[in-house]
């Protein structure tokens, strides 16, 4: 048996074969959800004069496609390279073509990349690669409306380094072929990107210059601002203060153009000051509409839309999202961070430009669809778009699955029903809320588990009565405690009643998280440099606990061999003990070919030989995207590479 993840669904998996390479390949697979929660929607676009035909572009769940105006969905790029999806976008002259570009747009910590740029020429049944294979992240897709072969791309590249395929692309055979036509450094990348629906050659585009360290990410500099074409790209002139733009350094700008009134353009624009821009002449000149209640996370959110029949109302995306019918002035939240069934962080949206009262919202939890206007939403309860964090088994029969899903809480479900229908969306629980992390069942009685949220939050919870008690370590007033955004929970194989728990220390409680005591010393680095994101945000001070570094990221308790406990950290650290926290080891200047600092989000011991250990090491927040997997069979005194080893077929790994 074997559990797995793909687009945002829990698969169950059996296997025959004993053989590990067998049992991969071989391996069937069957959903068993959840999408009562859903995730992160990205991007949307309608067929127009068939608005029964939706596309949506998600987070970590790749492309669904519904024929019947969002009742049915279908999964339609499964057999593509890429979960995560930036961009989507119909020829509006050939509804069968359909452009797609991967990688979302939206450079929070847990940000997924692309593979770059797809085609289908039959409405998705099919997928060609057309290329910029390196983009990693493509926010923006317009399609020339008198010309399916003319396409504009706006390239926001790695989120966590320079790159030089940031930019706008364009083609003008359908792919075949790319020219950049926008591009001022490696550093800056496309914030936005509209076209003036009376003059395809002319296109408003903000860029914004962006850089994440896992430690920190600064929004803002010299390269941001706000460029205007007539020519379909050939020459460019830059709206500056001159205009009416804001002075100094600007960071992510959100554009709107008013569909019937294109002379119309608004610009929600990050500077010193956050404000909403509006251009009553096309772009050319600029005039500050409001500088309150336009939004809170300029890094996450900055998408507005215009009603096609009044170019005065305004829809502006963030934690909320709030409408304003004269042009900015005034806005009223319409769905609020609770309520109304819609879930919040919102970073698509969908109005049809002859039915504007027909609308869709995208979100971290899914979707939602009104055709009256706003007055009444429909939540889409069939899409399973989660993003797990982590999953988990208990011992049940039949076996629960439990796991954490970004900003969808924590779940317990059934891997398999003996009773008519299926599993449905009734049978999940939520045990926990914020973003879900792992979840432990104990093991001698899984009513009981530990479950945890964002910046090391973690309960005790009993799954029948759903009474939930706060176990986070707190620290003793001489030390600040540092706990990652996903933080490292391990239960002793040995003794059920006992927990560890990481922050830079890794604390132990014999009491089911009750009480704690400290068992190591600090384990990280301990560098001063990468404590400072108390500071995080450029422009926007924008403080979460995401940033949190030099933290423990796993702990791993050996089930071979008592008091046998491995410990990894975000900064390049691996411990040992092997008599519970009396003594610790470090080993990772034993480990070949290690950058020093390199994230280690996960090390598992084996099952079978108690010196033996396998490392996971992740260094592409510091712009590295090479695979790394390590393993130790002598207690970490020596380590060896396994990226370019064959899969032991005996399965044995």
């Amino acid at each position: 048996m074997s559990i797995a993840l793909a687009g945002g669904m829990l698969l169950c998996a059996q296997s025959k074969d004993t053989s590990l390479t067998d049992q991969l390949e071989n391996m069937s697979v069957r959903s068993i959800g959840p999408p009562g929660m859903s995730g992160r929607v990205t991007t949307i676009d309608v067929v127009r004069n068939d608005p029964s035909t939706i596309y949506i572009g998600t987070a970590s769940g790749r492309l669904w496609k519904s024929t019947s105006g969002g009742v049915d969905w279908n999964p339609i790029f499964d057999d593509q390279a890429s979960l995560s999806i930036g961009a989507v976008a119909i020829a509006p002259s050939n509804q069968e073509v359909v452009w797609v570009g991967t990688g979302e747009g939206n450079p929070r910590n847990s940000q997924s990349s692309g593979r770059g740029l797809f085609k289908s020429m039959d409405g998705g049944k099919n997928w060609q690669f057309m290329g910029l294979p390196n983009a990693r992240n493509i926010h923006r897709i317009i399609i020339d409306p008198r010309n399916e072969d003319l396409v504009y791309v706006g390239v926001q590249g790695r989120a966590w380094g320079e790159s030089n395929e940031r930019g706008i692309y364009k083609t003008i055979d359908g792919g075949e072929s790319w020219d950049r036509i926008l591009c001022v450094n490696d550093s800056t990348r496309v914030a936005d990107m509209v076209m003036d629906p009376t003059n395809p050659n002319k296109l408003v585009v903000a860029l914004w210059q962006f850089k994440r360290w896992p430690w920190f990410f600064k929004s803002g500099g010299a390269g941001s601002g706000l460029h205007v074409t007539y020519d379909g790209g050939k020459t460019w002139e830059e709206r500056t203060n001159e205009n009416g733009l804001p002075k100094g350094e600007l960071g992510r700008i959100g554009l709107a153009i008013a569909p019937g009134k294109p002379q119309v353009v608004y610009a929600l624009v990050e500077a010193e000051t956050n404000g909403l821009y509006r251009s009553n002449d096309g772009g050319f000149t600029w005039k500050l509409v409001s500088e309150k209640n336009i939004g809170n996370r300029p890094f996450y959110y900055a998408d507005l839309y215009v009603d096609p029949s009044n170019e005065n109302r305004i829809f502006n995306l963030y934690s909320v999202v709030t409408k304003s019918e004269d042009s900015g002035k005034n806005f009223d939240v319409i769905h609020p961070y609770r309520g109304a069934g819609v879930h919040p962080d919102h970073h698509a949206w969908y109005i049809h430009p002859d039915d504007p009262k027909f609308m869709i919202n995208g979100n971290d939890g899914g979707m939602a669809i009104t055709r009256d206007g706003g007055n009444s939403w429909r939540f889409v309860e069939n899409l399973p778009l989660a993003q797990y964090y982590h999953i988990n088994v208990d011992k049940d029969v039949p076996y629960n699955v439990y796991g954490g899903m970004q900003d969808n809480g924590s779940w317990k479900g059934p891997a398999y029903v003996w009773k008519s229908g299926g599993i449905r969306n009734a049978y999940w629980q939520e045990l926990y809320f914020g973003d879900g992390f792992d979840v432990v069942p104990e093991p001698t009685d899984n009513r009981y588990v530990y479950a945890m949220s964002q910046e090391g939050y973690v309960g005790h919870v009993d799954t029948e009565s759903g009474e939930t008690r706060s176990i986070r370590p707190t620290d003793d007033n001489s030390t600040q405690l540092r706990f990652h955004w996903n933080a490292a929970i391990a239960v002793d194989p040995f003794e059920p009643s006992t927990v560890y728990f990481g922050s830079q220390f890794v604390h132990k409680s014999t009491s089911k998280g009750a009480n704690w005591e400290v068992i190591s010393p600090d384990l990280t680095s301990n560098d001063p440099e990468k404590q400072k994101y108390g500071e995080s945000g450029g422009l926007t001070y924008d403080v979460t606990g995401a940033e949190n570094h030099t933290c423990i990221l796993a702990i791993e308790l050996s089930t071979l061999k008592k008091d046998l406990i491995w410990v990894s950290t975000d900064d390049g650290r691996v411990h040992i003990t092997q008599d519970g926290g009396e003594s610790w080891r470090s080993v990772e200047s034993n480990i070949p070919g290690l950058k020093e600092g390199a994230s280690m989000p996960q090390i598992k011991a084996s099952r079978y030989d108690p010196g033996t250990a396998y490392l996971v090491v992740n260094d592409y927040s510091r712009n590295d995207w090479k695979p790394y997997l390590y393993v130790t069979t002598n207690y970490g005194k020596s380590w060896k590479s396994m990226v370019d080893l064959e899969v032991n077929k005996a399965g044995t790994l």
